[in-house]
């Protein structure tokens, strides 16, 4: 647990500056600076090329996480493992590319089921961000089971959006158009794979020497077996996060698109502290699964549902108790997606109450079932979005994203108690739901300050002293309360000097 609590750290440091950074960006500039429309233009821009990138990986990613440990030897360049990633996401990207002009027409550039002129202007930007999204895939991943989910993350989250922050700054002042915003906004995308590139080059992990004899037939055998499901894994993945943006404007219209984008992000924020541990642990939890070590993959297992839980709940509580200064910073017109936070928020919180569990059944020899739960979830998604957006517009959206979410987190549950006899709640869940809820309460009870700025502060920081207060001293996580001891003792060592 050592390497997963310090990554994950670090990587939640650098994952929340980039909430910062993502907070100037899509809740302050886009909604201020673009309109709706020409939001939408950018969500199905960055949702259509995350989805064809995945298809670029054709499942070597889930191979990465799952055999990579197989290959690992850095004296001999891990026998080629980057050699073979690399030329299948190639091949895979030649695959995407033939898919986009065969969708172009008839799906890619319409809103509402018609051709959309603002659509059909930027359409081609697919194709750069795609390739750009795809190598980064692969690069971060391999990074990844190299034991070091930090670069990635810092690039992605941090550095990336420094990039796109100067971009929209240019923008609002004027100094460009919006073409050309989109042109550099693309072109962000693409720094991440320039840096990741020069680090594993500067680290000599990267080698373009093929030693294809070192495959072995079971091995052959076992990574076909594991990319055919991780194709379908690693696109229903995609799939999931980004089918609802995708139906909203086929259903709705560009307009209700861009406002779902802005008001989704609020919902996203949740999830944050699960990013860098997922990365970390599934390359932890392979190496665990390997040497058949079920102790520390249910300790894991058991820790992330918890400290995600209390974490996400926090975050929960906090953002929908603030959400009437949330609509002070938005635009009037965001005002539409006011229960898409709410929903996307507990969509996000159930992913967390899940911990790792997804990923301890993607690296276990039962990562099939992930596939057909993933195939269930996207049918699922289609249907549920196809019967609630009609009915209640975006909302309905958010709704859809929250049942199918639900459905697939209890059917991961399921399988690891029965194939593994793995159950992670007790009762320390319901004390810190029971928490949560009488927080919320004071929350919203505290009075309204005029300036919502100082009224966010307030009203944020009682609810965190309030809440962290009984996780603390019922001693509900050992985790954060080892952590809080060695800050805690850092303080004192500060002060008596």
């Amino acid at each position: 647990m050592g390497v997963i609590r310090r990554q994950t750290i670090k990587g939640a440091m650098y994952s929340y500056l980039g909430v910062i950074l993502g907070f100037m960006i899509t809740g302050l500039l886009l909604p201020h600076t673009l309109t709706p429309d020409e939001n939408g233009v950018i969500k199905l821009i960055v949702s259509y090329s995350v989805l064809f990138a995945q298809l670029a990986g054709l499942g070597f990613n889930s191979v990465t996480t799952r055999l990579f440990t197989f290959f690992r030897n850095k004296q001999k360049n891990h026998n080629g493992f980057f050699f073979i990633a690399l030329v299948i996401t190639l091949i895979g990207l030649i695959v995407s590319l033939i898919l986009f002009f065969i969708l172009k027409d008839s799906v890619l550039e319409k809103s509402g089921g018609n051709e959309n002129p603002l659509l059909t202007k930027y359409v081609y930007y697919i194709i750069p961000m795609l390739l750009f999204t795809a190598l980064f895939y692969m690069l971060d991943n391999y990074y990844k089971v190299l034991f070091n989910a930090i670069i990635g993350t810092a690039l992605k989250e941090f550095v990336q959006r420094i990039f796109i922050l100067s971009s929209i700054l240019l923008f609002f002042f004027n100094y460009i158009n919006f073409a050309t915003f989109v042109l550099l906004y693309v072109c962000c995308y693409a720094v991440p794979v320039i840096l990741i590139s020069l680090f594993l080059i500067y680290e000599k992990e990267i080698s373009l020497k093929p030693q294809l004899d070192f495959i072995s037939k079971d091995l052959k055998r076992s990574m076909l077996s594991v990319s055919f499901f991780g194709i379908i894994v690693g696109f229903s993945n995609m799939a999931i996060l980004n089918i609802d943006s995708i139906m909203v404007n086929q259903l709705l219209n560009l307009s209700s698109t861009g406002i779902y984008g802005i008001t989704f992000f609020f919902g996203t924020l949740i999830i944050i502290p699960s990013r860098a541990l997922k990365k970390i642990s599934s390359a932890v939890l392979a190496d665990a699964w390997k040497e058949n070590n079920l102790e520390i993959i249910d300790d894991i297992y058991k820790k992330s549902c918890l400290n995600q839980f209390i974490f996400g709940l926090l975050l929960f509580i906090g953002i929908w108790a603030n959400i009437d200064n949330i609509f002070e910073i938005l635009p009037k017109e965001y005002e539409a997606g006011k229960y898409v936070i709410f929903f996307i928020g507990l969509t996000n919180l159930i992913e967390m109450f899940a911990g790792v569990s997804g990923a301890i059944i993607v690296t276990s020899k039962e990562y099939r079932y992930l596939t057909w739960f993933m195939l269930f979830l996207i049918v699922l998604l289609i249907i549920t979005n196809l019967i609630f957006i009609p009915i209640w517009g975006m909302t309905g959206a958010a709704i859809a994203s929250m049942v199918s979410a639900f459905i697939y987190v209890l059917c991961r549950y399921l399988l690891l108690i029965f194939k593994y006899k793995m159950q992670p709640y007790n009762l320390k869940f319901i004390i810190i739901v029971l928490i949560g809820v009488l927080v919320y309460f004071i929350g919203v009870a505290i009075p309204r300050i005029d300036n919502y700025i100082i009224d966010i502060v307030v009203r944020s920081v009682l609810m965190l002293i309030i809440f962290s207060l009984p996780v603390y001293f019922l001693k509900l996580s050992p985790d954060i309360n080892s952590r809080v001891e060695v800050y805690w003792r850092i303080v004192k060592k500060k002060l008596r000097s």
